[in-house]
């Protein structure tokens, strides 16, 4: 019987695109015999997304690449601004599945454009050509949309608040509330707060720890609940906190609307820098 390295050029990659990206890398390890099968195009084809080409060619600058795995690790490396820079784009590097970041203007934040209390500005280290900062404000609300045809089918999603911190935050450290949920568009358009969804699924998040010591003063102050979330310190050198999570099954509903607000105890809030909100593949465990 024929081994498997005996096989046409053709059939190991065929196979091997039956694989995931990894285990195709594996393969060049293995036996350096397989490496032209591995690199192929047949092969990285079935790793990108099917829509792929139509998302890169909203791309805002020229997509450059040679091959197919070319695009594939440059898409999970650079993020790339589709929809004139309204969006950005990747992959996760494990399975190819799809990433999308909405920028901060694209957000619904109230009065975000309204000067004493938010500015938008640029920053170097940001993707996108700006981010809002938060002047002053009692009512912190921010919210979001995807439309869910456009994500990976038969995934769990996260979906993240991107923020930075300015040299001076306050008021951050009282517990908000977030709330992730499908919606149909009109749904969505109409002002939902969010005592009117009832409990399920809101979540209590925290952007900044709480400064426990004004517990004495303050009952809101307190350490954080067994389930609250915290801020994450990510690599590219935001933090992120996890708004809900969802399963995207074929795509049927219109939109996932995603939503942040700090709204109950009306204090004084500024310093928080919003980048944008990110919707990814929630990491598989494998038992």
């Amino acid at each position: 019987m024929a081994s498997f390295s005996e096989l046409p050029e053709g059939c190991i990659a065929e196979i091997l695109s039956l694989t995931t990206p990894a285990d195709a890398c594996r393969a060049v390890a293995i036996a350096w015999r397989f490496k032209s099968a591995a690199d192929s195009d047949t092969v990285w084809e079935r790793f990108l997304p099917p829509d792929h080409p139509e998302i890169v060619a909203r791309s805002v600058s020229p997509v450059v690449y040679a091959t197919k795995k070319q695009l594939y690790f440059g898409l999970c490396d650079s993020p790339i601004l589709i929809d004139g820079g309204k969006m950005s784009f990747s992959l996760t590097k494990h399975n190819g599945k799809k990433c999308f970041m909405l920028q901060a203007r694209e957000l619904s934040i109230s009065w975000k454009d309204t000067p004493s209390h938010w500015k938008w500005r640029s920053l170097p280290e940001s993707r996108f050509s700006e981010v809002v900062e938060l002047l002053s404000v009692c009512w912190l609300d921010i919210g979001g949309k995807i439309g869910t045809k456009l994500l990976s089918p038969k995934t769990t999603h996260g979906a993240y608040l991107v923020f930075k911190l300015g040299e001076r935050p306050y008021g951050l450290d009282y517990p908000a509330k977030a709330v992730v949920r499908f919606a149909r568009d009109r749904e969505y358009e109409a002002e939902v707060g969010l005592g009117e969804l009832g409990e399920d699924g809101i979540s209590t998040v925290y952007l900044t720890s709480p400064d426990i010591s004004r517990g004495i003063y303050d009952m809101a102050m307190r350490e954080p609940e067994a389930n609250a979330r915290l801020a994450q310190n990510r690599k590219d050198g935001w933090k992120e906190i996890e708004l809900g999570e969802f399963f995207n099954d074929e795509g049927d509903d219109d939109f996932v609307k995603m939503r942040l607000m700090e709204i109950k105890h009306l204090h004084w809030k500024g310093g928080l820098i919003v980048e944008g909100i990110e919707v990814r593949p929630k990491v598989e465990v494998i038992s």
